[in-house]
């Protein structure tokens, strides 16, 4: 069961101080928000035609919007609705099915995601943290169609049921339970009101009526309230209605628009509601100006500056921070909103030993990146200063460090580098271990603040440790239980736990645990399922996983422990196929096994994923840019953090 996350007061958006000590109590950090970008995207200004322009706002401020990237097509009426980390984008004119998807947290274009059951444009749009839903829209004929999808992945909407009579053109608000939709045309204009319970499938309810029927509305919410705000009856209306979500009744009338609007794009970060562009009364004036109120209170709406061209028919924007997002999982909005680059997970050099069925060896220096709570192909990041195979690895939120190993398949080495996470670019370098050794244990073990660094050959026991917010060499933590390499570590932000590996000649299932913050040997924790080496391991908040290696065949199996305590791992599923020299990350939620081989001079590019806080065999996420081995990994919210 979810705990309860802090919150800041509805009306004025302002911390609590019971909220501020229990944060600092639960999460070791101070209470931040999420709960502050706006993303309007597409829409259509004459005589230019239809747009594919992102522009963004931060929501808690005022000033002008700042562009953010593009559509993957052009296009107006194109509803839109967020997750905690994602903006989806469905439908629109010219008439569509399309679903483009992008990060709240990274400018850039946007990503196909899948398609709708029916291509259409003024769909309704609303979302919870997980799913998100499109309701009706023309088609051309209207349509009475609710689809919804689950945002975390790709693929395409699956049915949800009906409204209560075919329509387009409404406007949309959410709980983090309902969705509600009112107004809009079915050919006439209605004032209609419908809900739905977004976490089950089914036709939608009657909920009451706006005060005024009206089409082309703006809609978005609080985690109580909903707003339907202006529209045409066919005249422009400056009106705003509020609902109850959680009750049904009519709309009340609680506050104006500056000027009658029509066809504008609207989003909330659950305290303010923003309205930008649309048409202005009395001529259907197309504009670039954006206002906004407080939900709670009501009132006449305020500027608040301007998006970057002039533009209608946006309908609703996305934000990641609307009513919907206010019950979430604590795992998750501590992954946003505490993180910086919220769950990017990066996979650095290795080898690949036939490429292209030419035969030898090329190692690698490249730098890949992807998002893990998404699926997809990795990108490039950088490069390290120079090849690299068989290190060890650490992260703290903001820093990848990598160390150890070969840069040549031959001599071992101490060297350490580093990249910042946060933004592209080369590694450099950081620093030294107090010996060179290759193979030590890969993956990461660290904290928010220590990388540790374990055993390695020549059948070392030695645990380095370093200070990952600082350059400089590695100094003496302790040693293992026995000198070994080729293990794989996991770790929370209290224990680095290092499991596997190779005694020579034995092959070893045991199980070691530090505490990262003090200094001493490795004690004993238990046993994993087999006695892998050159396995890959991951951690989530509370446990840690162990993928595929060689026993000396490769194998499949996963397997967990619980790292707050000891004892024998767990049977955890199975990956796809058998395969070694994998590499391991996570957001905390998500575990992600990164290429590795499976026989050798058969280098895999393919990525697996499983939920940590479940069981279950690994499904497909994407690919890395090449087939190699002995990489490393990193990500910037591993368990750790």
């Amino acid at each position: 069961m979810a705990t309860s996350y802090p919150r800041r007061d509805q009306a004025s958006g302002l911390w609590r101080l019971s909220d501020i000590t229990s944060n600092i109590k639960n999460y070791g950090t101070w209470p931040t928000s999420a709960l502050s970008r706006g993303l309007f995207m597409g829409g259509e200004h004459s005589p230019a035609g239809f747009e594919n322009a992102i522009d963004y706002i931060t929501i808690s401020a005022t000033g002008n919007a700042t562009d953010f990237g593009d559509l993957s097509l052009a296009r107006g009426d194109c509803p839109s609705t967020g997750s905690f980390s994602r903006a989806i984008c469905g439908g629109g004119n010219p008439v569509t099915n399309v679903i483009d998807y992008t990060s709240f947290m990274s400018t850039g274009n946007a990503a196909d995601f899948g398609d709708l059951t029916v291509a259409r444009t003024k769909p309704g749009a609303v979302s919870n943290s997980t799913r998100a839903l499109f309701s009706g829209g023309h088609d051309p004929s209207i349509s009475n169609v609710i689809d919804y999808l689950t945002m975390a992945s790709t693929g395409n909407a699956v049915d949800f049921g009906n409204l209560s009579q075919s329509r387009a053109s409404h406007g949309s608000a959410q709980s983090p339970t309902r969705g509600v939709f009112g107004g809009g045309k079915t050919p006439s204009v209605v004032n209609t009101i419908d809900f739905v319970e977004i976490a089950t499938l089914g036709n939608a309810t009657d909920f009451g009526d706006i005060s005024s029927t009206r089409q082309n509305l703006g809609g978005t919410s609080s985690s109580t309230r909903g707003v339907f705000i202006g529209g045409q009856t066919p005249t422009r209306v400056a009106t705003i209605d509020y609902i109850t979500i959680a009750s049904t009744g009519n709309g009340i009338d609680y506050g104006d628009l500056s000027v009658g609007r029509t066809s504008m794009g609207s989003l909330s970060n659950s305290v303010r509601a923003v309205v930008a562009g649309g048409g202005d009364a009395p001529d259907n004036t197309q504009t670039n100006v954006i206002e906004y109120f407080t939900i709670a209170v009501g009132g006449t709406a305020t500027d608040f500056g301007d998006l970057n061209r002039i533009r209608m028919e946006m309908k609703q924007g996305a934000s990641n921070g609307h009513g919907g997002l206010e019950a979430f999982d604590p795992d998750e909005r501590f992954l946003v909103s505490n993180i910086v680059g919220s769950g990017r997970a990066f996979y650095v050099g290795g080898i690949n030993n036939n490429p292209a069925g030419e035969g030898g060896s090329v190692l690698h220096k490249n730098i890949d990146y992807f998002q893990i709570s998404t699926t997809g192909n990795s990108s490039d990041y950088g490069d390290l200063t120079q090849t690299f195979l068989n290190g060890a690895s650490a992260s703290s939120a903001t820093r990848g460090v990598v160390g150890g190993g070969t840069a040549d398949n031959s001599n071992a080495h101490n060297v350490i580098e580093s990249y910042e996470m946060a933004s592209l670019g080369n590694a450099s370098d950081f620093g030294d271990l107090t010996a060179a050794r290759n193979l030590p244990f890969n993956d990461i073990a660290s904290s928010t603040t220590r990388g540790l660094f374990a055993g390695g050959q020549p059948d070392s026991n030695v645990i380095d440790y370093i200070t990952i917010a600082s350059v400089g060499d590695a100094a003496d933590f302790g040693d293992l239980q026995s000198g070994k390499y080729l293990g794989a570590n996991c770790c929370s932000n209290v224990r680095g736990i290092f499991g596997g590996g190779v005694d020579a000649p034995a092959q070893m299932n045991v199980i070691g645990y530090v505490t990262i913050a003090s200094t001493g040997d490795a004690a004993d924790f238990g046993n994993l399922t087999n006695s892998p080496s050159y396995v890959g391991a991951t951690s989530g908040t509370v446990r840690g996983l162990w993928m595929g290696g060689s026993t000396p065949s490769q194998v499949d199996v996963i397997q967990y422990i619980t790292i707050a305590s000891t004892g024998d791992a767990s049977d955890f599923g199975d990956l796809s196929d058998t395969r070694a020299g994998v590499r391991g990350a996570s957001n905390r939620i998500r575990a992600v096994c990164m290429s590795g081989y499976k026989t050798f001079r058969s280098e895999l590019t393919t990525m697996e994923y499983v939920t940590i806080a479940s069981t279950g065999n690994a499904t497909d996420f994407g690919d890395v840019s090449g087939g190699r081995y002995g990489a490393q990994s990193g990500s910037d919210s591993h368990g750790g953090l």
